[in-house]
Order: C-alpha cells, then sequence, then structure tokens
C-alpha cells in the first residue's frame, strides 16, 4: 500500500507541476473544473444522491463553476465582491460549522442538506484554486506545498511514534504525534522557503509566518477530520477509487477544502473598498 501511494503521489506531483506553470489560464480553470465535479461526483455518493439527483447535482455545480469562472468579469468590483462571498460562506464552514459539527458528532440524515454542504467544500476550493494561480502560480504551489508538507509529517510521524489518539471516534488513525509531527515539518518548510524569499533579512517577518502555518496545520486537521467523519457517516473507507493507494480526489484534497479559500481571501480582502 505504501509503495503504491508514494508512486501515485509521485505522478499526481509531475503532472500538477507541468499543469501549474505550462497550461494557458483557459486550460488550467477548464482543468480546476474537473476536478471540482470529480469532487462532487465522490460528494454526491456520500450524501447518498442517487440517480437523476445524482446527475442534477453535478450540472449544477458544473453551472455554478461557469457563471463564477466566465459570467463575472474579472476586473470588476463585482468580481472581488462575489468571490470574497464564496470565501465568506467557506470561512464561516471552516472556521465555526464544522468545529462544533465535529464536537457534537452530527448526523446529516437528508441527502440534499449534504449537497449544500458538499457546495460549501468544493465551489471556494475550485475558485480559490484559479484566483491563487492568477495572484501567481508560486503562492499557489506555497500553500498547497505547506499542506501537503503537514500531510506527509503527520502521515509518517504517526506511523513511528503515534501512541495517542486524536479523534478516535472520527479516524482512528490519527494521533497527537502525527499532529506534532505535522507542526515540525510545516515549520521546516516555513524556515526554508523563507531563507529563499525576498523577505531573508527581515527576521520580524519569521514569527508570523512560523504562527500562520501552525494555525493552517489546525485549519487541515479539520479539514482531514470533517472528512473523515463524513465517510463514516457514509459507511465507506474512501470517497471513490479514482487515485490507486489513496482512494477517491476528496482523500487527497480534504485538507486543501480547508486551507485554500482562506488563503485567497487573506489575498483578496485587500482588494475590498
Amino acid at each position: 500500500m505504501l509503495k503504491s501511494r508514494v508512486i501515485t503521489a509521485i505522478v499526481l506531483a509531475v503532472l500538477f507541476l507541468l499543469a501549474l506553470f505550462l497550461l494557458p489560464m483557459a486550460a488550467w480553470a477548464a482543468l480546476v473544473v474537473l476536478v471540482v465535479l470529480q469532487g462532487a461526483t465522490e460528494w454526491s455518493k456520500l450524501a447518498k444522491l442517487e440517480g437523476f439527483g445524482a446527475t442534477l447535482y453535478r450540472v449544477i455545480t458544473l453551472l455554478i463553476m461557469l457563471v463564477l469562472i466566465w459570467v463575472v468579469p474579472r476586473t470588476s468590483e463585482q468580481f472581488v465582491s462575489v468571490h470574497l462571498s464564496v470565501y465568506a460562506v467557506s470561512a464561516l464552514l471552516w472556521l465555526i460549522i464544522v468545529p462544533a459539527w465535529l464536537m457534537i458528532g452530527w448526523k446529516v440524515e437528508r441527502p440534499w442538506l449534504m449537497a449544500l454542504v458538499g457546495w460549501a467544500v468544493l465551489i471556494p476550493t475550485g475558485l480559490a484554486m484559479l484566483d491563487l494561480r492568477v495572484a501567481s502560480p508560486w503562492v499557489l504551489l506555497s500553500v498547497m506545498g505547506l499542506v501537503w508538507m503537514a500531510d506527509i509529517a503527520a502521515y509518517f510521524t504517526g506511523r513511528k511514534f503515534g501512541r495517542h489518539k486524536l479523534a478516535p471516534n472520527i479516524s482512528p488513525g490519527k494521533t497527537w504525534e502525527g499532529v506534532a509531527g505535522a507542526m515540525l515539518g510545516v515549520s521546516c518548510y516555513v524556515l526554508l522557503v523563507w531563507s529563499f524569499s525576498p523577505y531573508s533579512s527581515q527576521r520580524e517577518v519569521l514569527p508570523i509566518l512560523l504562527f500562520a502555518a501552525w494555525w493552517w496545520v489546525g485549519l487541515a486537521v479539520i479539514g482531514d477530520l470533517f472528512e473523515s467523519a463524513i465517510k463514516r457517516q457514509a459507511g465507506v473507507k474512501d470517497s471513490g477509487t479514482l487515485l490507486p493507494g489513496h482512494g477517491g480526489l476528496l482523500d487527497r484534497i480534504d485538507a486543501l477544502t480547508s486551507t485554500l479559500p482562506l488563503a485567497a481571501l487573506a489575498i483578496l480582502l485587500p482588494f475590498l473598498r
């Protein structure tokens, strides 16, 4: 399983980097739409939408993405307002609703209520992948790299030293030792990125970056735990079988859904008048 996970991760990383730096914006947007649609397909199964309901869910998801990407002019104030509104919904979800959801162990039985939650998870993530790349492909890569580093460090630290369960009723495999490993991993990542950045001479910036990275780990953990809770509610181990050794697409982007939209929100806020 580990060998399969590593091979799949390497292939995905190479393809992602090629797409991120080589694809024109229109092609990147089309790729992002496909990613969101795949996520919607997997989410519809977790929400127990079937037949026409599942098809309608994917169609509406596609229409929402098309409107947000191609209908709202990118140079207008309306663009900033609409995108900030989408990210505000995401912030509400991940900072307030999901933590409360996980603490009380809420079980949602209504498929279309779960469908609404799925849109709040997927649409802001797709939009953030576009806005952050417009800001700079390096910005998007840096944010995603931070989450990947946390995930990798948590995985191997948890396997080696994991003893104390983080949330045994939600995800028995996750441990506090894994979280500590993630914090250490992102600290090393931030130090490396900072040392090669234009701000390396400004030492006062480093504590701020480290604090933000540790907060980012918390968000990533929440995203990971939330998807685990939804899968447990649906009675499945993985969200799908798309990626060998990893499961479905949602199993790979769960931590990104809780972090990318808030990064995009932070970047767009200065443009709000």
